[in-house]
């Protein structure tokens, strides 16, 4: 650990950086009002400096006015230390593998400990006020880590076909979950409904065998302790009977409390992955049902089995809430998996959000995916790891971050696809945003752990709220000190008071008869309520204003501290808008030339004229801090930098045509001469070679006429008060001309040069096949060997005649 001296060098080493941090804050600087130290390190970036007889505040932005000794300076860190840090390990460990530092005496080297998953194991850290602290923890899952699996069956009537199903499965049950831990037990359980009105019927005949084939109703019964025995569960399951009831939801939430409190009873191992598979076909009675049948006494979220393992109190006690149930599910560690028929899923699927590490899956009608469905949701829950906190004061915010697997870090408490030997590296950014009124609440105690695992991350948290210098046992702390007038407590630099005594030095008293001079000649009249108007101390009766010369040049002064040069409004984060000077009581003197509340405004109008013109704003607008107001004149709305335009106004271009065209483009105007100068005088026409439409101004109009032949003639115009503006375009801007002959005879030519290219590659296809015919021919003459000349067993055919009556004698 560092000493207290050294800690206080380290801490000047950064208070350039902090002060850097400090000066872009924006917002008034409240240290200097801060009176004692513990004040001042509960603000942020606010350091004290205990040095006695100091003129210059106590409390101000780091680095701060002046020098301060370092052994006086009061500007704490954040402290953060390891207590127990065993080293994350996927399987049973010795002593002697674990962190030397961390290893206590009585550890010898035999030793056993069990798998580890999250490393530290606990720290301590010391917490400054709007300070974060980074606290880094990494989990890794365990490799055949224990599974504690209890099933936990509606066994009414309907799920008659399932529990067979179940017996049937049970081996395969085992066999797959030994697959993926050698260390996995197994428990059963069932649950019916209260055994009152209006759940099941109360007839004597019907409480005997409320169905055909059916045993007497219950609520909950333990029937299997969590075992390696697994081969029993088998005919557990086979020889549970089943039983009914009247109305449609079923008691399991009754089961699930038991089943989760009863640790000893169902025998949960501590260091195990616990696992409750919920079987049903029905929704749930929660709390408040417990009224339908009489019951009006809350559950208590107690162990309630008998010898027998039945649940005794069910017709005593209501249903337990939701809340209740993730409570003792967040409490115990035990991952629910809610195996529910496809017409339930919508509505497990929201209970799910409710209880912390559940989730759900769809169940076959008859059950017989069960075996599948369980592995899947182990899979799927031991693959995804969720970070959680018990942390419920409101003064604690903690951020988590990390980056899971894909390697950048973003802000998350869940991380998933994990696999064996994945390790996750998370960091909890601890704030204390403020210092509880009650002391006990400056130490507390809090876990971080992952769902599901009954491990956890142990956060010894200490707040500091208050100096060193403020308690009895500091070295300068002096009760009753002649720096005080003998009338308090000089602490951290300054006098704490006692009763009846107040001022810098404890020199005024509060007696009555000097309760005006002391306090009344601090406030203006006495309606006000603060002395030296909450900005200065009252020091028998004069008011010493707070010194912030030396912060960006801000004071306050006057005989009640009522004046200051920072109350003033900003423009562009200038006090004035950099125009005037800020006076007392927040009011601007400007400079000549300039007026308005910041001195934003110019007093002229020089910038509302439009160049050219004399009338502000084109007399059709108000010209104020030096912009134009357009005004609205009978509908008619004008805009502008100087209201010159008027976007409601009627087109002008149709009336401005005729003169345009006859002045301009004579040949295709409808105006004579005569017409033209008597019509068109005083408009004046500038001609221009071309008219950039991309370069037309806010204020200017563009018209275009078009003729007979598609030409199109354009002129633009603009306005001010006293005169119209006109530029027109020389020469029209007219399609280029088509010569239609010229494109028949195209075409045709066209034609006639595809059928002859078509007619061309025609002949030269068949040529090539007619030649590759040929060859082939000429190739096959060639080989041919089998000829009367060369056959070498060919023989001349030859001709026998015989006469049947020739008997050989002539």
């Amino acid at each position: 650990m560092f000493d207290k001296l050294t800690i206080r060098f380290v801490t000047l080493a950064v208070l350039w950086v902090v002060y850097v941090q400090a000066k872009s804050q924006s917002g008034t600087n409240n240290c200097p009002s801060r009176t004692t130290c513990h004040e001042c390190i509960q603000t942020e970036f606010c350091a004290w400096c205990a040095k006695p007889f100091r003129n210059e505040k106590r409390c101000f932005y780091v680095p701060g006015p002046g020098e301060c000794p370092k052994e006086d300076l009061f500007y704490p860190m954040n402290i953060f230390s390891i207590v127990q840090n065993r080293n994350l390990s996927s399987t049973i460990q010795s002593a002697s593998t674990l962190s030397q530092s961390t290893m206590s005496a009585d550890h010898t080297g035999d030793e056993k400990h069990e798998a580890v998953q999250i490393a530290p194991q606990e720290v301590n850290v010391k917490v400054k006020i709007n300070q974060a602290q980074r606290v880094r923890f990494s989990f890794s899952q365990a490799e055949d880590y224990p599974v504690d699996l209890y099933y936990l069956m509606d066994l009414s009537k309907s799920m008659e076909d399932d529990k067979k199903k179940l017996s049937d499965l049970g081996d395969r049950l085992v066999r797959e979950m030994s697959n993926l831990t050698s260390k996995f037990r197994l428990g059963f359980g069932s649950f019916v409904d209260k055994v009152v009105m209006p759940y099941v019927s109360i007839v004597p005949s019907q409480l005997l065998a409320p169905c055909q084939g059916c045993a007497a109703p219950y609520g909950f019964k333990h029937i299997m302790n969590l075992s390696q025995n697994t081969s029993l569960f088998v005919g557990l399951v086979q020889n549970a009977p089943v039983s009914g009831n009247l109305d449609g939801p079923e008691g399991g939430f009754d089961a699930i409390m038991q089943a989760v409190v009863c640790k000893n009873e169902i025998g949960w191992r501590d260091k195990a992955r616990r696992l409750l598979v919920f079987s049903t076909d029905a929704t749930f009675h929660y709390a408040g049902d417990g009224k339908l049948g009489g019951i009006v006494k809350p559950n208590d979220g107690m162990c309630h089995l008998d010898s027998n393992g039945l649940y005794t109190h069910s017709s005593l006690q209501d249903y337990p809430s939701i809340s209740q149930i993730n409570q003792k599910v967040k409490q115990n560690a035990i991952n629910i998996i809610w195996a529910v028929t496809e017409g339930e899923m919508g509505t497990y699927s929201r209970l799910c959000s409710h209880i912390e590490g559940s989730s759900a899956g769809e169940l076959s009608n008859d059950s017989s995916n069960i075996v599948e469905l369980i592995k899947n949701q182990y899979n799927q829950i031991r693959s995804t790891v969720e970070i959680k906190d018990t942390v419920s004061s409101n003064a604690i915010k903690i951020k988590y971050m990390s980056q899971c697997l894909n390697g950048n870090e973003i802000e998350t408490t869940k991380c998933d696809k994990l696999k064996k030997g994945d390790k996750v590296e998370f960091s909890a950014y601890i704030t204390v945003t403020h210092c509880p009124a009650n002391r006990s609440e400056w130490n507390q105690s809090f876990t971080i752990y992952p769902v599901g695992i009954n491990e956890t991350l142990k956060i010894n948290l200490e707040m500091i709220c208050e100096c060193d210098c403020e308690r009895p046992e500091y070295e300068k702390y002096e009760e009753n000190s002649s720096s005080c007038s003998n009338n308090g407590t000089y602490k951290c630099g300054v006098c704490d008071c006692n009763a009846g005594s107040f001022g810098k030095n404890c020199e005024c008293n509060n007696s009555a008869n000097d309760h005006n001079k002391n306090f009344q000649n601090c406030r203006p009249d006495n309606t006000s309520v603060l002395d030296c108007s909450g900005r200065g101390e009252c020091s028998c009766g004069t008011c010493e204003c707070s010194q912030m010369q030396l912060v960006d040049n801000l004071k306050v002064w006057g005989d009640y501290c009522e004046c200051d040069n920072f109350s003033c409004d900003r423009r562009e984060n200038k006090f004035c808008s950099g125009h005037g000077k800020c006076g007392c009581k927040g009011i601007c003197e400007c400079e000549d030339g300039w007026t308005g509340k910041a001195c934003e405004c110019r007093s002229t109008t020089d910038t509302c004229i439009e160049p050219g013109t004399d009338l502000p704003c084109s007399g059709k607008g108000s010209c104020k801090c030096g912009q134009c107001e357009c005004n609205v004149e009978d509908g008619v709305r004008y805009s502008g930098t100087y209201c010159q335009k008027c976007a409601t106004c009627q087109n002008q271009c149709l009336k401005l045509e005729p003169c345009v065209l006859c002045q301009v483009y004579s040949e295709i105007s409808n105006l004579t001469q005569e017409e033209c100068a008597a019509n068109c005088t005083g408009i004046e026409i500038q001609r221009v070679e071309i008219i950039d439409k991309t370069l037309i101004k806010e204020d200017e109009n563009l018209c275009q006429y078009k003729d007979s032949e598609d030409c199109v003639y354009f002129f633009i115009y603009y306005s001010n008060v006293t005169k119209l503006f006109i530029q027109a375009q020389n020469k029209p801007e007219c399609p280029p001309e088509i010569y239609l002959l010229g494109i028949v005879m195209a075409v045709i030519a066209g034609v006639v040069l595809m059928g002859l290219t078509i007619l061309f590659i025609w002949k030269l296809l068949t040529t090539i096949h007619d030649r590759r015919e040929y060859a082939k021919f000429e190739k096959e003459r060639m080989m041919a060997k089998w000829d009367t000349g060369e056959n070498p067993i060919y023989k001349q055919a030859t001709s026998t005649f015989t006469n049947p009556t020739y008997g050989g004698k002539r």
